[in-house]
């Protein structure tokens, strides 16, 4: 019968922070659940890892142990007691747009929040964004019953045109007249949306919790020359967007916003601009033709569609049923073929005082920030024909919403691979990190055959590395400040071959899974890593937009957090350490010390009331992947 130990970090006494000070908290273990400090509201540390690579999973697992760090949970992570970063006040029923995370709403009066006269609307061409949804959905109605198609036939050219005017023309009115309910502004603290025609909602964004703004231009976008904003918020379930702004507006809002909820003043924020910027690297178009062409996923799931499409026809004499079986596979290889390519174009990475900045396409083009601050984890993917080359893809998984596929770069060299990683993870080494690795015991091959040699795992004096994967290798770094719990678990079967799966959960509410370790070797990773987070945590300074620094007494200890609850001080990117901060002030990432230095020049020029000088700071020639 599996044991059933809980471990979990004694309560701090009062004036204590529970992480990052010199007296943090010793971890003990209890029959009984402990009280519990930002914790989710399970008390668990989040889901488990899902199937591997190789399509097995074991049931009927024991969970034996857990280990949860000293130290609160991340502030955009499930169960968060940040405070509030978005507050929407919402009319009578359910509103037709996503609502924020309601994080300790506020009552305030609508018409308090838009003064007559006050705010600002979207661009005109606005309500032309969904009129075509009516037409798409009568359409797909049509194709999925010919009969429909049929009796559409017959009411002639001129009265299924007039039918089809009428129902674009009602959708307009109603985008229009949505449209003019919805405005947006920008006071000294917050930024406020109110939209709804029907159900009114009104959302206020505080800026000194704003995460990241992100700009979108798809095709048709473009052509008319608007784009769309995107805002991650520190505490909100769900993002905010502007659609659609101007093109030079929408640039010159988010200028401001990033710039406000760095602490510049407000009126140097409106014309500080957007912040300097330098290429790390850009993807090359041939490599990433090559680097699309040698993955194996798209040309299986061709091979399947032109054996089993065929076969399927001639068997149910239904073209439905056909697309319905090829259909998902046909996406796989839009995605890993045309998709892809359209997706990843250009795609070039570069570092700003905001953070690492993303930008890609080839129709719609997209521009995203990551701040380093809220990166939790990173993977390393090296499918089975890049190895040759040398080639590898990261993907990072952020506190919050974060980044579209969690990708950072779709393909670039080990080297350059390494230099990206060391913007964020500066301690890390990933030749050291994967050198760590330690192989699943032989006797692993009784629970899982073949795909045992895949499993792995390593410690370094910075991260914990989990292996998976032969055709199709993946290593995930996770820091030991990131690390929220360490789970132990086992089946039947795994407890009679003395064996285990160690789970590391972050705050990116995700999971590294070192699979088939030896039990007695896992059960002291548990201890040990609970000691590496702990010292981590203590270590982990907190870091700001701009300045790259840490608080302005450049000390660690507990004070006054940013949402101004007079918590110990939990960082933006989940640490939990402690720091003593000013009222409303952002923690921003830190940035190279070249960025850094023109972002200094551009808070003292901001201080003064004078823009930032514009244009990137003279560097080196980036990298190319």
């Amino acid at each position: 019968m599996a044991e059933d130990d809980d471990t979990r970090p004694a309560a701090p006494g009062p004036g204590r922070s529970p992480a990052g000070t010199d007296d943090a908290p010793p971890f003990r273990t209890s029959g009984a659940e402990h009280p519990r400090q930002g914790t989710d509201d399970d008390g668990g540390p989040g889901p488990g890892p899902g199937l591997d690579d190789d399509g097995s999973g074991h049931s009927d697992r024991d969970d034996e142990s857990a280990a949860v760090p000293a130290g609160e949970r991340s502030e955009a992570g499930p169960g968060t007691t940040t405070g509030p970063g978005t507050t929407t006040e919402e009319g009578a029923g359910a509103s037709p747009e996503p609502a924020a995370a309601d994080a300790g709403a506020k009552e305030t009066d609508p018409a308090e929040a838009f003064p007559d006269g006050q705010g600002e609307r979207l661009h005109p061409v606005t309500p032309w964004r969904r009129a075509w949804a009516p037409l798409a959905g009568l359409a797909a109605l049509a194709f999925n019953n010919p009969q429909h198609l049929r009796n559409l036939a017959e009411l002639g050219l001129g009265p299924l045109l007039l039918v089809l005017a009428g129902i674009l023309a009602a959708a307009a009115l109603y985008g229009f007249l949505s449209w003019r309910v919805t405005r947006f502004l920008v006071t000294d603290t917050e930024l406020r949306i109110r939209t709804g025609l029907l159900f009114r909602r009104s959302a206020h964004l505080r800026l000194d919790r704003i995460q990241s703004i992100d700009l979108s231009r798809p095709l048709l976008a473009r052509l008319v020359g608007v784009a769309k904003l995107k805002m991650e918020v520190v505490g909100a379930g769900s993002s905010d967007e502007l659609a659609f702004l101007g093109e030079a507006k929408a640039r010159e809002l988010r200028a401001e916003l990033l710039a406000r909820a760095a602490g510049i003043t407000p009126d140097a924020a409106r014309t500080a601009g957007e912040a300097p910027s330098r290429q790390l690297l850009r993807v090359e178009t041939g490599t990433l033709v090559k680097s699309l062409l040698l993955l194996g996923s798209g040309w299986s799931a061709l091979l399947f569609v032109l054996l089993v499409g065929p076969g399927m026809y001639l068997l149910t004499d239904s073209i439905f049923a056909t697309l319905a079986v090829c259909v998902p596979f046909m996406a796989v290889v839009w995605q890993a073929g045309i998709g892809g390519f359209l997706t990843q174009y250009d795609w070039t990475v570069s570092e700003s005082p905001d953070g690492l900045r993303l930008d890609h396409g080839l129709l719609q083009r997209d521009h995203a920030t990551v701040p380093p601050g809220r990166v939790q984890s990173v993977e390393i993917i090296e499918p089975l024909l890049w190895r040759s080359r040398g080639w590898a893809r990261l993907e990072i998984e952020v506190a919050g919403e974060g980044v579209e596929n969690g990708m950072l770069v779709p393909v670039a060299s080990r080297a350059e691979c390494a230099r990206l990683i060391a913007r964020f993870l500066p301690d890390v080494s990933i030749d050291e990190a994967v050198a760590s690795v330690r192989p699943s015991p032989r006797r692993g091959r009784w629970a899982v055959p073949i795909w045992y040699r895949g499993y792995g795992h390593g410690v370094t004096d910075t991260v914990f590395v989990a292996r998976r994967g032969r055709l199709k290798r993946i290593h995930t770094l996770v820091p030991h400040a990131k690390v929220q719990s360490i789970r132990l678990s086992r089946g039947p079967w795994m407890h009679r071959l003395r064996l285990a799966d160690l789970q590391v959960h972050h705050g990116g509410n995700g999971t590294a899974a070192a699979r088939l370790m030896d039990l007695e070797h896992a059960r002291e990773e548990i201890a040990a890593q609970a000691e590496r987070s702990r010292l981590g945590r203590r270590s982990a300074a907190p870091e700001r937009w701009l300045t790259g620094g840490t608080a302005p007494d450049g000390t660690g200890s507990s004070g006054t957090g940013s949402d101004g609850t007079g918590s110990s001080g939990t960082g933006s990117d989940g640490t939990g350490s402690s720091a003593t901060e000013e009222p409303d002030a952002a923690e921003r990432p830190q940035a190279g010390p070249d960025v850094v230095a023109a972002a200094d020049s551009e808070r003292a020029s901001a201080s003064t009331g004078s823009p930032h000088p514009a244009g990137p700071p003279a560097t080196e020639p980036p990298a190319t992947g």
